[in-house]
């Protein structure tokens, strides 16, 4: 995102120190925005009552939020942290949080990825996992692409011998509108490598899981 287009609104708590920086480009907020009084008219409100005079603007700076994985380069958040290291076993980050918007409606969809390499000589800082899947998962999407695109990211910029993505979510496409199945979960997998074999394959699942307690 160009920096000079950044628009900076900073809110402070005094009471707890605790201070909230939010960024946006002040011109795709203006352009979106300008699109959602005539949406919301066309829904049947009156956008000039009080509560929706803020709700275009309110509404752009959401979508630009939800969709930051644009400006994002996945490739270069796992190089920012690679290092040389002879570890050469599953490494497994499981259970991290997805929240998406689904590219057909854009409605939200969510739930948890799980994903593992093993590395050929190279590992990467295990923040960078989590980081690479919101870069993807924060576009509009479908949740094979998703899938595939995390895996691929990976295999790519580490070259390890094989990476697993497994990602299990609930589409509010589904349980919303639709077939109105509210309990319904998605599963995708995709793999590379050494975890196209069953054996390694199924540790990874039998990982996933598994509890610590």
């Amino acid at each position: 995102m160009d920096e000079d287009q950044i628009h900076q609104i900073a809110k402070g708590n005094e009471l707890d120190g605790y201070s909230k920086i939010d960024r946006y480009n002040q011109e795709k907020i203006d352009r979106i925005s300008s699109h959602y009084g005539g949406i919301l008219s066309d829904l049947g409100e009156d956008p000039s009552r009080e509560g929706l005079l803020k709700t275009p603007e309110r509404v752009a700076k959401a979508l630009q939020f939800l969709t930051h994985g644009y400006d994002l380069k996945p490739e270069e958040i796992l190089r920012s942290a690679m290092f040389r290291e002879e570890y050469s076993q599953m490494v497994v980050v499981k259970d991290i949080e997805v929240y998406s918007m689904c590219e057909h409606h854009m409605l939200p969809f969510f739930g948890k990825a799980h994903v593992a390499y093993i590395p050929n000589g190279h590992i990467v800082g295990l923040s960078k996992i989590p980081r690479v899947v919101d870069a993807y998962a924060r576009r509009l999407q479908v949740q094979e692409r998703l899938t595939n695109e995390i895996r691929d990211c990976i295999q790519s910029t580490l070259e390890p011998m094989g990476v697993a993505v497994v990602i299990e979510c609930k589409h509010l496409c589904m349980s919303m509108r639709g077939i109105q199945k509210q309990n319904s979960v998605t599963t995708t997998s995709a793999f590379t490598g050494a975890f196209v074999n069953e054996k390694t394959r199924a540790e990874f699942l039998r990982l996933i899981t598994a509890s610590l307690d």
